[in-house]
């Protein structure tokens, strides 16, 4: 009797310990959702902002420059398009968006030269707290994941010639600031939709469909 008395109470202290675990992983995955819709937000303020002070001509030219262009994240290994996302694990979009958000922490500093001193884009520091954050709350999601096994992406980080690439988009120069926006806005869509796929896909009922 003692002994089945025992079972039962270890059997609900798991029960309870999994429960708090699984609701602090819905807090912090909820939490990064939130951070980075802010920041996706923020990107596409700042791009608006910046167009709407061109003259019609500079418009006319830089609207032509993006699609062709390059951005950091065309060397980060990412799912592309909407099928292969969803196919994607839970781990593999925490990850993408971890090398996302960790490729733009330092650059983002440049964002102050990027733009004239008339457009309202905050304080860059403030941008650069925001993605370390961010970075921070991912990476712990990360690491609930792998539950004490190594993560195969530890040495995976960007070079340090992709930081140099963003650097020298943030001089002033009309072409290269527009360059600097757009790439920005273009990552934190992805990190968006990467973070809110991996949050539905945790609950296997729910439909994720983009």
């Amino acid at each position: 009797m003692s002994r089945a008395f025992m079972l039962l109470s270890v059997v609900l202290v798991s029960l309870l310990v999994n429960q708090g675990t699984a609701s602090e992983n819905q807090r912090l995955f909820n939490n990064a959702v939130i951070r980075v819709q802010h920041l996706h937000q923020l990107a596409a303020k700042m791009i608006n902002d910046f167009e709407d002070s061109l003259l019609p001509e500079e418009h006319r030219q830089l609207s032509k420059i993006f699609p062709l262009s390059f951005c950091n994240s065309d060397s980060i290994e990412a799912p592309t398009d909407k099928d292969e996302t969803q196919k994607s694990s839970v781990l593999k979009l925490l990850q993408i968006s971890f090398r996302l958000i960790e490729s733009w922490e330092y650059t983002s500093q440049t964002f102050s030269g990027a733009v004239s001193n008339s457009l309202t884009i905050g304080n860059p520091s403030q941008i650069t707290e925001k993605l370390a954050d961010l970075k921070v709350g991912i990476n712990v999601l990360i690491k609930g994941y792998l539950d004490g096994q190594p993560n195969m992406n530890d040495n995976d980080s960007l070079p340090l010639p992709f930081e140099d690439f963003y650097l020298t988009l943030g001089e002033g120069n009309l072409r290269e600031s527009f360059h600097l926006l757009a790439c920005f806005k273009k990552d934190m869509h992805k990190v968006e939709t990467y973070l809110r796929v991996a949050n539905c896909r945790r609950s296997l009922d729910s439909n994720c469909t983009l």
